[in-house]
Order: structure tokens, then C-alpha cells, then sequence
């Protein structure tokens, strides 16, 4: 018999986050994150978390909300974006953030959820990501309270390579357009972002879903993400499904139509 791993609410699926928890969470800017799941964090109350995410979403949207609200004590990402209460946070030393390549992130999530200590990579050799000293933390005087340290580099057929250590958090919350009961996700476009390698990285890893279907269902070749990665999902009503907010909408004027040739 199949496991459901189906539960009534997004306050339920994140009624058990602790304190100082760590999350990693899914999502690029605004595309494909797990809008339902956050909020429901937000109103569960969990503070002091470390967020795994590539950015730390926008003012009063997607993890900013738990960032304004002051549940957020460090960040692993690569991207601080449009989020100026982030940068207000991380310059006045409110905030830990440890800055990564993109790529190097994703990679350090795909590989805590394959068993995978951690890994050599070419990226940020030659600079601070190797060399240490990137701020971590800041005084409130705009002294460096805490820096990155050094990474093993090593040689590996005549290309210097740095040691990047995997990723593994307490929870992932991520966002998918389908899953089945057992778990199993497709992601959409450019949802298919962080979201995969976040939900792997996870040891309890929550799935708010745009649309259920039974097992059996999807067929295995459009299954992005097994469901032995996922412990629970969250059912949303298709007015949660159409929530997708952009960062910022850019539009010019559309020309005015030509007169038809007579």
C-alpha cells in the first residue's frame, strides 16, 4: 500500500519547526517559491533560523517576511537582490550571511541530499571564496565581526580546485506545480530552479503543490523529484495556486497599430 503523505494544512506540515532550525528553501527571487509554507511559518512563530535559499526574497514578500520579523539569524546564499532590509540587516551586523556562487550552492544542496560529504569545484579559486575573508557578520561599527575561512585547494589534472562542503538542513520547504500522494514532484519552468536540489538537501522535507494526483498518475519520465526525498505535502486550492508574484514588472508602450494598406 502506498504511503500518503498528504496533511490538511500548511500550519500543520510546519507546526513542528524548532528554534534554530534550519531550512533550506526553494525558489529564485520570487519564481517557484513556497509562499504558503513561509507564511505559515511566519504565524507559527520559529525564530533564530538558519535559511538555506539562493536569495532572502524581496521587502515584505517570500522570505523577507520572516526576515522583517526578525526569525532569521543566518543565511547561506548567493544573492542578496532586492531586499533592502536584508542589506540593512547584514551591514549593521543583525544578520549572519554567508555568501556562495550559485552554482557552488546548488551543488552543495544536491550533494548533502546524495550522501555526498562535499566536493572539489574550479569556482572561486583565486579569490576570497578560497582565500578567506569574506564578511560573514559585521559589527554594528562596520568592522568585520566574523570572516570566512580558507578552503583546502588541491590539483586535479592541472586545474587548482577548492574543497566546498555539502549541505544538509532539518527541513526544506519548496514549492512544485504537480504532486502525487507519495511525494513525487514536476516542477514548471523556472520553478525548476533550486527547488530539487533544495527538497533533497532536507531531512524533513515539506512540498506545497499547485495540483494533487493519485499515484500513478505522473509518468516516472516527468518526475523531477522522487518522493522518497519528500516527508509531507500540502494540497493548495487553485486560488493558492494562481498566487505568483514577480519582483519588479518592467513594460513600454505597445506601438500603435499601422493603418492597413488600401
Amino acid at each position: 500500500m502506498t504511503v500518503d503523505k498528504v496533511v490538511s494544512s500548511s500550519a500543520e506540515a510546519v507546526a513542528d519547526i524548532p528554534d534554530g532550525a534550519s531550512l533550506a528553501v526553494g525558489g529564485f527571487g520570487l519564481s517557484g517559491i513556497p509562499w504558503f509554507l513561509i507564511d505559515a511559518l511566519l504565524d507559527q512563530g520559529a525564530s533564530d533560523l538558519t535559511i538555506v535559499s539562493n536569495n532572502c526574497g524581496v521587502d515584505g514578500g517570500g522570505l523577507g517576511l520572516l526576515l522583517e520579523g526578525g526569525r532569521i539569524s543566518r543565511v547561506i546564499a548567493s544573492y542578496v537582490g532586492e531586499n533592502k532590509e536584508f542589506a540593512r540587516q547584514y551591514l549593521s551586523g543583525e544578520l549572519t550571511v554567508e555568501l556562495t556562487p550559485q552554482g557552488t550552492l546548488a551543488e552543495r544542496l544536491r550533494a548533502g541530499g546524495s550522501g555526498i560529504g562535499a566536493f572539489f569545484t574550479p569556482t572561486g579559486v583565486g579569490t576570497l571564496v578560497a582565500d578567506g575573508g569574506l564578511p560573514w557578520r559585521y559589527h554594528p561599527d562596520g568592522t568585520v565581526a566574523q570572516a570566512s575561512p580558507p578552503k583546502e585547494v588541491r590539483t586535479f589534472g592541472g586545474r587548482p580546485m577548492l574543497l566546498e562542503e555539502s549541505i544538509v538542513t532539518d527541513y526544506a520547504l519548496v514549492r512544485a506545480a504537480v504532486a502525487d500522494r507519495a511525494g513525487n514532484c514536476v516542477f514548471h519552468a523556472a520553478a525548476r530552479n533550486f527547488n530539487p536540489p533544495a527538497a533533497m538537501a532536507g531531512k524533513t522535507t515539506i512540498v506545497e503543490a499547485e495540483k494533487l494526483v493519485e499515484v500513478g498518475e505522473l509518468a516516472p519520465d516527468d518526475i523531477h523529484l522522487s518522493g522518497i526525498f519528500v516527508s509531507r505535502v500540502v494540497a493548495l486550492t487553485p486560488e493558492q495556486a494562481s498566487r505568483k508574484q514577480i519582483e519588479k514588472r518592467t513594460t513600454r508602450p505597445r506601438p500603435e497599430p499601422q493603418e492597413a494598406h488600401r
